[in-house]
């Protein structure tokens, strides 16, 4: 990162001293800040659980098919291909070649969202295997890193958190999001399964993604168009874009497409299985109209009813004091349903425009093309996911391969990436076409597209610093230089504490259906206050093992992926810009303060210097100053240093109270360098 050895030599001093600065403004207890070095200072016991190597494999990963290798390359030369003639064309000068050392951490960090260990950093660099960067990056798309990584990665576009409402539980939904990643499920086939999903979230947990927007069927369409179509169209819910060809006419035909959507809760005390329906138009159903002569209750006054009076609100003849506020989101969340039920939809109210008048009925129509024929007698929701879907609508196609080519490349062909518009010109036309004809080749499979991308003679170039807000454009010679997310700073950091990173990891959607997926017609109240009260106990259990096995000052030391989500405004990975996940890519680049007090003084800095620590092992088992010096490098930023940056660690550990004090300060300071924090 640094330009020459000599800025790296004054970094390193500033840095230093700053460290130093720091920590004793926050009457730190640290080795650094220590005045008098008589005085012990124990650093925190790290859990057994994350200093012990795993057995077996963490996840299961669908493996590469390596037969396809030499297809790859070919297809990546073409890649390459277009880019040369687009450098020639605008005198663009491509970067150099990436070193070893530079690739392994980059595909580390790209692929499975971590640094390399020094280990997997020597393994590589030593081997002189000619193909080994492409079995280096087979190896990571198969890793539970890989699945990891790009679960944070969706996390955040699909908005992803456990509470988003107190009705809805969402951890099985999550679960299947993760699953589906291992499973690599094609993205045609997953977008499609997200779309039509039906019945409860712990029976199918694809019906999480349109209940994040229940009861909302404008900003459902407008969000489903962003995320996988690249289109902002939500302007048109209240008038014709102003900037876009969208009319409010066009919105709320596909809207009307979209709107089959019924949210509701069984009626399980009812014979015949019934369901009242909620939303807009029918906020409280009514239920105590709504028996049968089938009902296997005898008495109304049977707990069975008593839960659905809970749902609606109806008080009588419950024991407040007996059924709290917990019990009721139980019973919510165990019978929420999403079924397909057409119904129609009309203009606003206030709708001003001539083609039509307010509250006409809209007749469902898609924004381009046409609904495949093989959908047309299907309901509206499953004929909107065969159009959006399908490989004739290239739009669906030129987005994802867009998402993902800024996902490995730092900058979008179209920008911003959910901004596609006939004003907005990709960068280079020709690529972004021949990256969507790669993406309807390779039949939507996201992981072996990114493979393509990640072995392009492109992808592998030193990094080039870009300015968004340049009148410049990107010419890619080489990925954009770009600092971790907050995921991938957590998890690099982890991998200098952990020697088993999934110690724990979050349950799947099969275990926790288990817990959730209570049949509510068929038990009495006594057997739901039961399964109430098991599931309270699941939960607490869960968060015990995870904190007693992998916790350590409040900090749970696992992959981010396995983590709460989003974690608590005050932890690392939201002062690093993890997103609030209210909005689509809420995650945040910005620098600020509190993101340097935490590394030089926070708890996950502290672990790294106690006793069973990756880095604490690696280093107290050197023999020499030099190798030590050289083993916190490696650890930390993946290559050993040069003269200048050895001298100034060398002098720094030397003048130090003692070695162990001099080589924390070493560790901090390079934990704070750009070259650490970003993607070179």
């Amino acid at each position: 990162m640094a330009s020459c050895a000599q800025e790296k030599f004054l970094r390193l001093r500033v840095l230093l001293i700053a460290f130093c600065v720091g920590a004793l403004l926050l009457n730190a207890s640290t080795w650094a800040a220590k005045p008098d070095p008589d005085i012990e200072w124990k650093p925190p016991k790290l859990p057994e659980a994350v200093t012990i190597k795993p057995e077996g494999v963490a996840l299961n990963v669908v493996p590469i098919d390596r037969g396809t290798r030499s297809e790859i390359a070919q297809a990546a030369a073409q890649i390459d291909s277009i880019l040369k003639a687009y450098w020639n064309e605008n005198s663009t000068k491509a970067g150099d070649r990436t070193s070893d050392h530079e690739f392994v951490r980059r595909a580390y960090l790209e692929l499975a969202g971590r640094i390399p260990t020094i280990d997997e950093a020597n393994t590589f660099c030593n081997s002189n295997d000619r193909k080994k960067r492409g079995e280096l990056i087979d190896n990571l798309l198969e890793s539970p890193g890989y699945v990891s990584h790009f679960y944070n990665y969706w996390a955040d576009i699909l908005r992803l958190k456990e509470r988003h409402d107190k009705n809805v539980f969402f951890e099985p939904y999550m679960a299947w999001v993760k699953e589906s990643i291992a499973d690599n499920v094609p993205y045609d086939k997953w977008v499609y399964s997200l779309l039509t999903a039906n019945g409860r979230v712990v029976e199918n947990p694809a019906t999480g993604f349109q209940l994040r927007d229940a009861g909302m069927p404008l900003a459902y369409v407008d969000n489903t168009v962003r995320v996988f179509l690249g289109t902002q169209i939500g302007c048109a819910q209240c008038h014709d874009h102003p900037f876009d060809r969208w009319t409010q006419q066009e919105f709320y035909k596909l809207a009307a497409l979209t709107n089959g959507s019924r949210f509701s809760a069984k009626q399980v005390f009812f014979g015949g299985m019934g369901e009242a329906s909620f939303g807009p138009d029918n906020p409280t159903a009514d239920v105590k109209n709504a028996s049968s002569s089938s009902s296997p209750f005898k008495n109304e006054d049977d707990l069975i009813p008593n839960l659905v009076r809970l749902r609606y609100g109806i008080n009588e003849a419950i024991d407040m004091k007996k059924v709290g506020g917990g019990i009721r989101n139980f019973f919510d969340s165990s019978t929420m349903m999403l079924s397909s039920m057409d119904d129609e939809f009309r203009l606003p109210h206030d709708y001003q425009y001539d083609d039509g008048e307010p509250l006409d009925v809209v007749e469902p129509a898609v924004l381009w093309g046409k609904i495949p024929d093989y959908a047309e007698d299907e309901d509206n929701r499953s004929r909107f996911a065969a159009w959006l879907t399908s490989h004739d609508n290239r739009q669906f196609a030129r987005n994802i391969a867009n998402r993902m080519w800024k996902k490995v490349m730092g900058v979008g062909l179209v920008e911003p990436i959910d901004d596609f518009q006939e004003g907005n010109i990709p960068a280079i036309p020709e690529l972004l076409e021949h990256l969507t004809d790669e993406m309807l080749r390779l039949n939507f499979d996201l992981r072996e597209f990114v493979r393509l991308l990640v072995s392009t003679e492109t992808y592998q170039k030193v990094a080039v610093i870009y300015d968004p807000t340049a009148a410049e454009p990107h010419r890619y010679a080489g990925p954009a230089l770009k600092r971790m997310t907050a995921e991938q700073l957590w998890d690099s950091l982890l991998t200098l504490i952990a020697t088993n990173e999934w110690a724990y990891q979050r349950p799947t959607a099969q275990e926790m259906q288990t817990v959730y997926g209570i049949d509510v017609s068929t038990v009495d109240y006594e057997e739901f206050e039961q399964s109430f009260k098991d599931y309270n106990d699941y939960r607490r259990d869960l968060s015990r093992t995870r904190n007693k096995n992998c916790g350590l000052n409040g900090l749970t030391l696992v992959r981010a992926s396995e983590l709460p989500q989003p974690s608590g405004s005050s932890h690392l990975l939201r002062q690093f810009g993890q997103g609030d996940r209210e909005a689509i890519e809420t995650a945040r680049q910005s620098a600020t303060v509190p993101q340097i007090l935490t590394l030089f003084n926070g708890w996950m800095t502290h672990a790294m210097l106690s006793k069973g620590s990756v880095i604490y092992d690696s280093v107290s088992q050197q023999k020499t100053l030099q190798s030590a010096v050289d083993t916190i490098f490696l650890a930390i930023l993946t290559h050993e240093p040069d003269a200048d940056m050895r001298r100034a660690a060398e002098a720094e550990i030397k003048q130090s109270p003692n070695p162990a004090v001099g080589c924390g300060n070493l560790i901090w300071a390079l934990l704070n360098t750009r070259e650490f924090l970003f993607i070179d």
